[in-house]
């Protein structure tokens, strides 16, 4: 079971950093160039492989803060949904930048917060 826990928690970073790389690739493409799909990507395998590391806690024998995965989860919707709500046209100038906050934020409770 270890090992699906790691792969899961493997998995989860790969999710943050696509969402850090589309940052870049949002910026290269340029202010008019629509928001890239590979945001919606990263924020959902960041939210299923959470789900599932938190459903497996009882046969991992982990225990997480259910405030702090709560709060990161609420980060997470909001990154989705500010996607979600502006794929398909040209997104305002603060988007970009705002996700990429978004982000980090959402790093920095994953790590700071014990």
């Amino acid at each position: 079971m270890d090992f699906v826990r790691l792969l899961l928690v493997f998995l989860h970073l790969l999710g943050m950093g696509m969402l850090i790389a589309m940052f870049f690739v949002q910026r290269r493409a340029g202010a008019d160039a629509p928001l890239n799909k590979g945001w919606l990507h990263g924020s959902a395998l960041q939210l299923l492989t959470g789900i599932a590391l938190v459903a497996l806690s009882p046969l991992t024998d982990k225990d997480y803060n259910h405030v702090k995965i709560g709060v990161k989860l609420l980060v997470l919707v909001v990154i989705g949904g500010i996607v979600a709500l502006n794929l398909n046209k040209k997104p305002a100038a603060w988007i970009t930048p705002g996700l990429a906050g978004l982000v980090v934020l959402n790093v920095a409770i994953a790590v700071f917060w014990t």
